[in-house]
């Protein structure tokens, strides 16, 4: 009551009621504010109706499904491709009563916990993705199960889990006559169905072992190709959780976690002749310290074997083809890099039986392009693609008819350079044929003969259209669905702005969106707040529809707009450093995760305040999770004279503490100083501004350690900051899963203290 009381002295000794209501307009949020804010998301997110997600074809391409939204959530609808009649995908009712049985909590039939599904084989079986994990339902019985996983678990990808049991099955020969499986860490082979068992080595051991989940029979059946494996270090990370449900007492987790430095699985190939038991232990001369390398693959002709290899700190990738006949190896392709090869985005197809010509992707103009290369030399027989563009996925490659069809995005002059759109291309670079043409950000489903596609498009003030289209030249056979958003529109929302400004160079483009409040006062100054995501991996300003569009980041862009609600403006942005630009866009990030693109961020900031006086940059503060946690953090630590208030979710403040798999990507091996110069915890005395540090007891993505080694630096450093540990959390506590209300009001509360 104090607070009001003292408002309305100052208001009437000043000028009166006028002037009292002006300045209650602009009072701080109450608790009310801040709980209405948070629930925008229940509010808003079924108001849409048509809002369709990217198809997915059924296995005989007579017909495709998708979600979208309908009154009270969403609904999975089939159609047919020849008639375009829509029906149901399935009984929702009927699955949400087996899914919830299974899961052991209610499923709501119109809020049924997948996006997308496929059918297993037929129409009676369907298969989705939910919390990591793999499901089956049968539309028969409707009875749901999870799909285990017989494989042994890896950390990362790098080091096997020992602990459990390798998936031994026996490995049956392509003429049916042979089975081969480890027996003693030892390979053998015998006859199909059983029997006695013939060895075919007998030096493994259990510190050198022979790993059955490698084996690869030739296509004669006459060779085999497996990997003998030197386990590499099995680094625990050790998590307390102090009220697990329904127990008193704590209780302890352990997880397999490689972090950067740490010896991975050696793993080498040989290649073995069955009936002679020969061993060949292919010559490690053109795969020296490898990270990972792919399961070994056979050439349809049988006369060679090839497997992919990535060098400990990411600068070269290679195919490794391996002759069936002499053991001989030979790079069949090679990439070098100055700074890094972007390994997940590798592309790699054999063209014809023998692996002579090979499609392969390369940044090595500068911009990730398509190459033809000889198998047999390594060597460029010409380029497919070219210009100043990106190509950001490869969706077929015909052998016969020597084409491929790919996603790109940057080759529309005078377009968001993020916008992904369809083509098809000759193998000798003639011939490029664009397939969408609209101003959008498309995402494009082919049917399995490649004769039709959908095409799902939106922008941000676009709501997803889809069509079904003709692919041998993208024209429209029949719209299938359009977004409805009038009463989105009816309840207040207003598409964000989308703004570009120069970097720190003066030349290149930054794109980003401007959140503001729906009651906004142009006569105002509102605080500013950014919402970071600065991962080399990607980029992470929405392009498609918000906030129900497929990789929309809708959670995040309507916390941006209940954020904004609360009296600020919120913005999005990706700076130098991201991915889908040009290499030497993301090669900023090498060695430099501190930058987080701060130099661009800041001018786009500065540009935007040149334009708008009611953007206050005076005020400026600063989200984000996981690697946005640890940018949030480095925005407080390198850029205090900017931002002055932060809130971290869940960050890799130290990147030694992190997954092995993520920050040697980006920062190399060995580990150097590069590491502690990103540190939030050999930085932490830098601090400026106010600090928000949140984190889940049980984060098994992020060492939850990280952020426990920032707090104790920073109280040795003497620095004031808020920490809140989240019981039980996982990695996505306060955005997806979790107490979601309860830390999504903390961080309004903050940042309402800090900067209002």
């Amino acid at each position: 009551m104090l607070r009001p009381f003292r408002h309305f002295q100052v208001a009437g000794a000043i000028a009166g009621f006028g002037i009292l209501f002006a300045a209650m307009a602009q009072a701080a949020p109450t608790r009310e504010d801040i709980d209405r804010s948070v629930g925008l998301r229940e509010s808003w997110q079924y108001l849409t109706r048509d809002v369709a997600w990217p198809a997915r074809w059924t296995p005989d391409g007579a017909a495709f499904t998708y979600r979208k939204t309908v009154e009270g959530g969403f609904a999975f609808e089939t159609v047919d491709a020849r008639t375009l009649d829509k029906s149901r995908a399935f009984d929702q009712q009927r699955l949400a009563i087996a899914l919830g049985n299974a899961l052991r909590r209610p499923v709501k039939p119109l809020r049924l916990p997948f996006e997308t599904f496929d059918y297993a084989g037929d129409r009676q079986t369907i298969v989705f993705s939910l919390d990591e994990a793999g499901w089956r339902c049968t539309l028969a019985d409707y009875r749901c199960e999870a799909l285990v996983d017989p494989s042994r678990p890896r950390g990362f990808g790098v080091v096997r889990d020992l602990s459990a049991p390798a998936d031994n099955h026996p490995r049956l020969s392509p003429d049916g006559r042979l089975e081969a499986l480890v027996e003693d860490d030892n390979l053998v082979v015998r006859k199909a169905g059983g029997g006695d068992a013939v060895r075919l080595s007998s030096d493994g051991s259990a510190g050198d072992f022979y790993d059955p989940e490698t084996i690869a029979w030739s296509p004669d059946s006459r060779r085999l190709m497996i990997y003998r494996v030197r386990p590499g270090y099995a680094r625990h990370v050790q998590r307390v959780e102090a009220a697990p449900a329904g127990q008193g007492q704590p209780a302890l987790r352990s997880q397999l976690y490689p972090k950067p430095g740490d010896t991975v699985d050696q793993e080498r190939p040989v290649l073995i002749d069955v009936a002679s038991g020969r061993h060949t232990e292919i010559d490690a001369a053109l795969f020296p310290n490898a990270y990972q390398l792919s399961a070994p693959r056979w050439r349809p002709d049988g006369n060679s074997a090839a497997f992919d290899y990535v060098r400990r700190g990411f600068g070269q990738a290679r195919i490794i083809s391996v002759d069936a006949a002499t053991g001989v190896a030979h790079a069949a392709v090679t990439e070098d890099a100055r700074t890094f090869v972007y390994a997940d985005r590798r592309f790699a197809q054999d063209v014809g039986p023998a692996g002579n010509e090979i499609v392969w992707a390369s940044e090595r103009d500068g911009w990730n392009h398509l190459y033809l290369i000889d198998g047999r030399s390594g060597r460029v027989k010409n380029r497919i693609t070219r210009g100043d563009w990106v190509v950001r996925d490869v969706v077929r490659v015909d052998e016969k008819k020597r084409q491929v069809w790919f996603a790109a995005s940057g080759m529309n002059a005078g377009e968001d350079p993020y916008f992904r759109h369809y083509y098809r291309i000759d193998f000798d670079g003639r011939n490029l044929i664009p397939l969408t043409p609209e101003r959008a950000d498309h995402v494009v489903s082919f049917s399995p003969d490649m004769t039709l596609f959908v095409d799902n498009y939106s922008r941000v003030d676009l709501p997803n259209v889809s069509e079904l289209r003709r692919a041998r030249d993208g024209a429209l056979i029949a719209p299938v669905t359009k977004g409805d958003i009038s009463r989105l529109t009816a309840a207040g929302f207003r598409a964000p702005e989308v703004f570009t400004a120069k970097g720190r160079d003066g030349k290149t483009d930054i794109w980003g969106l401007v959140v503001r409040p729906r009651n906004y006062d142009p006569a105002r100054k509102y605080p500013v707040i950014e919402n970071i995501y600065a991962g080399p991996h990607d980029s992470f300003v929405p392009k498609g529809f918000w906030p129900f569009g497929y990789h929309s980041g809708g959670d995040k862009v309507i916390g941006m707009q209940a954020l904004a609600d609360l009296g600020f403006i919120v913005v999005q942005i990706d700076g130098m450093g991201t991915a889908n630009r040009s290499k030497a866009f993301q090669d900023v990030a090498w060695k430099n995760l501190q930058d987080s693109g701060f130099p661009d961020r800041i001018a786009w900031h500065r540009a935007l305040a040149a334009q708008d006086p009611a953007y206050d940059i005076s005020r400026v503060g600063i989200y984000g999770a996981s690697a946005g946690g640890q940018s949030t953090l480095n925005a407080l630590l390198f850029h205090g004279d900017f931002y002055k208030a932060g809130v971290a979710y869940a960050g890799c403040y130290d990147n030694r503490m992190d997954k092995i798999s993520w920050n040697e990507q980006w920062l190399g091996w060995p580990v150097d100083g590069s590491y502690s110069a990103a540190s939030g915890v050999d930085n932490a005395a830098r601090l400026q501004g106010k600090l928000f540090l949140i984190v889940g007891e049980q984060d098994s993505n992020v060492d939850p350690a990280s952020t426990m080694q920032v707090a104790d630096a920073l109280i040795k450093a003497d620095k004031d900051f808020d920490l809140l540990v989240v019981p039980g959390g996982e990695h996505s506590v306060g955005r997806s899963t979790g107490p979601i209300d309860y830390v999504t009001r903390r961080q309004f509360e903050f940042f309402v203290r800090a900067l209002q």
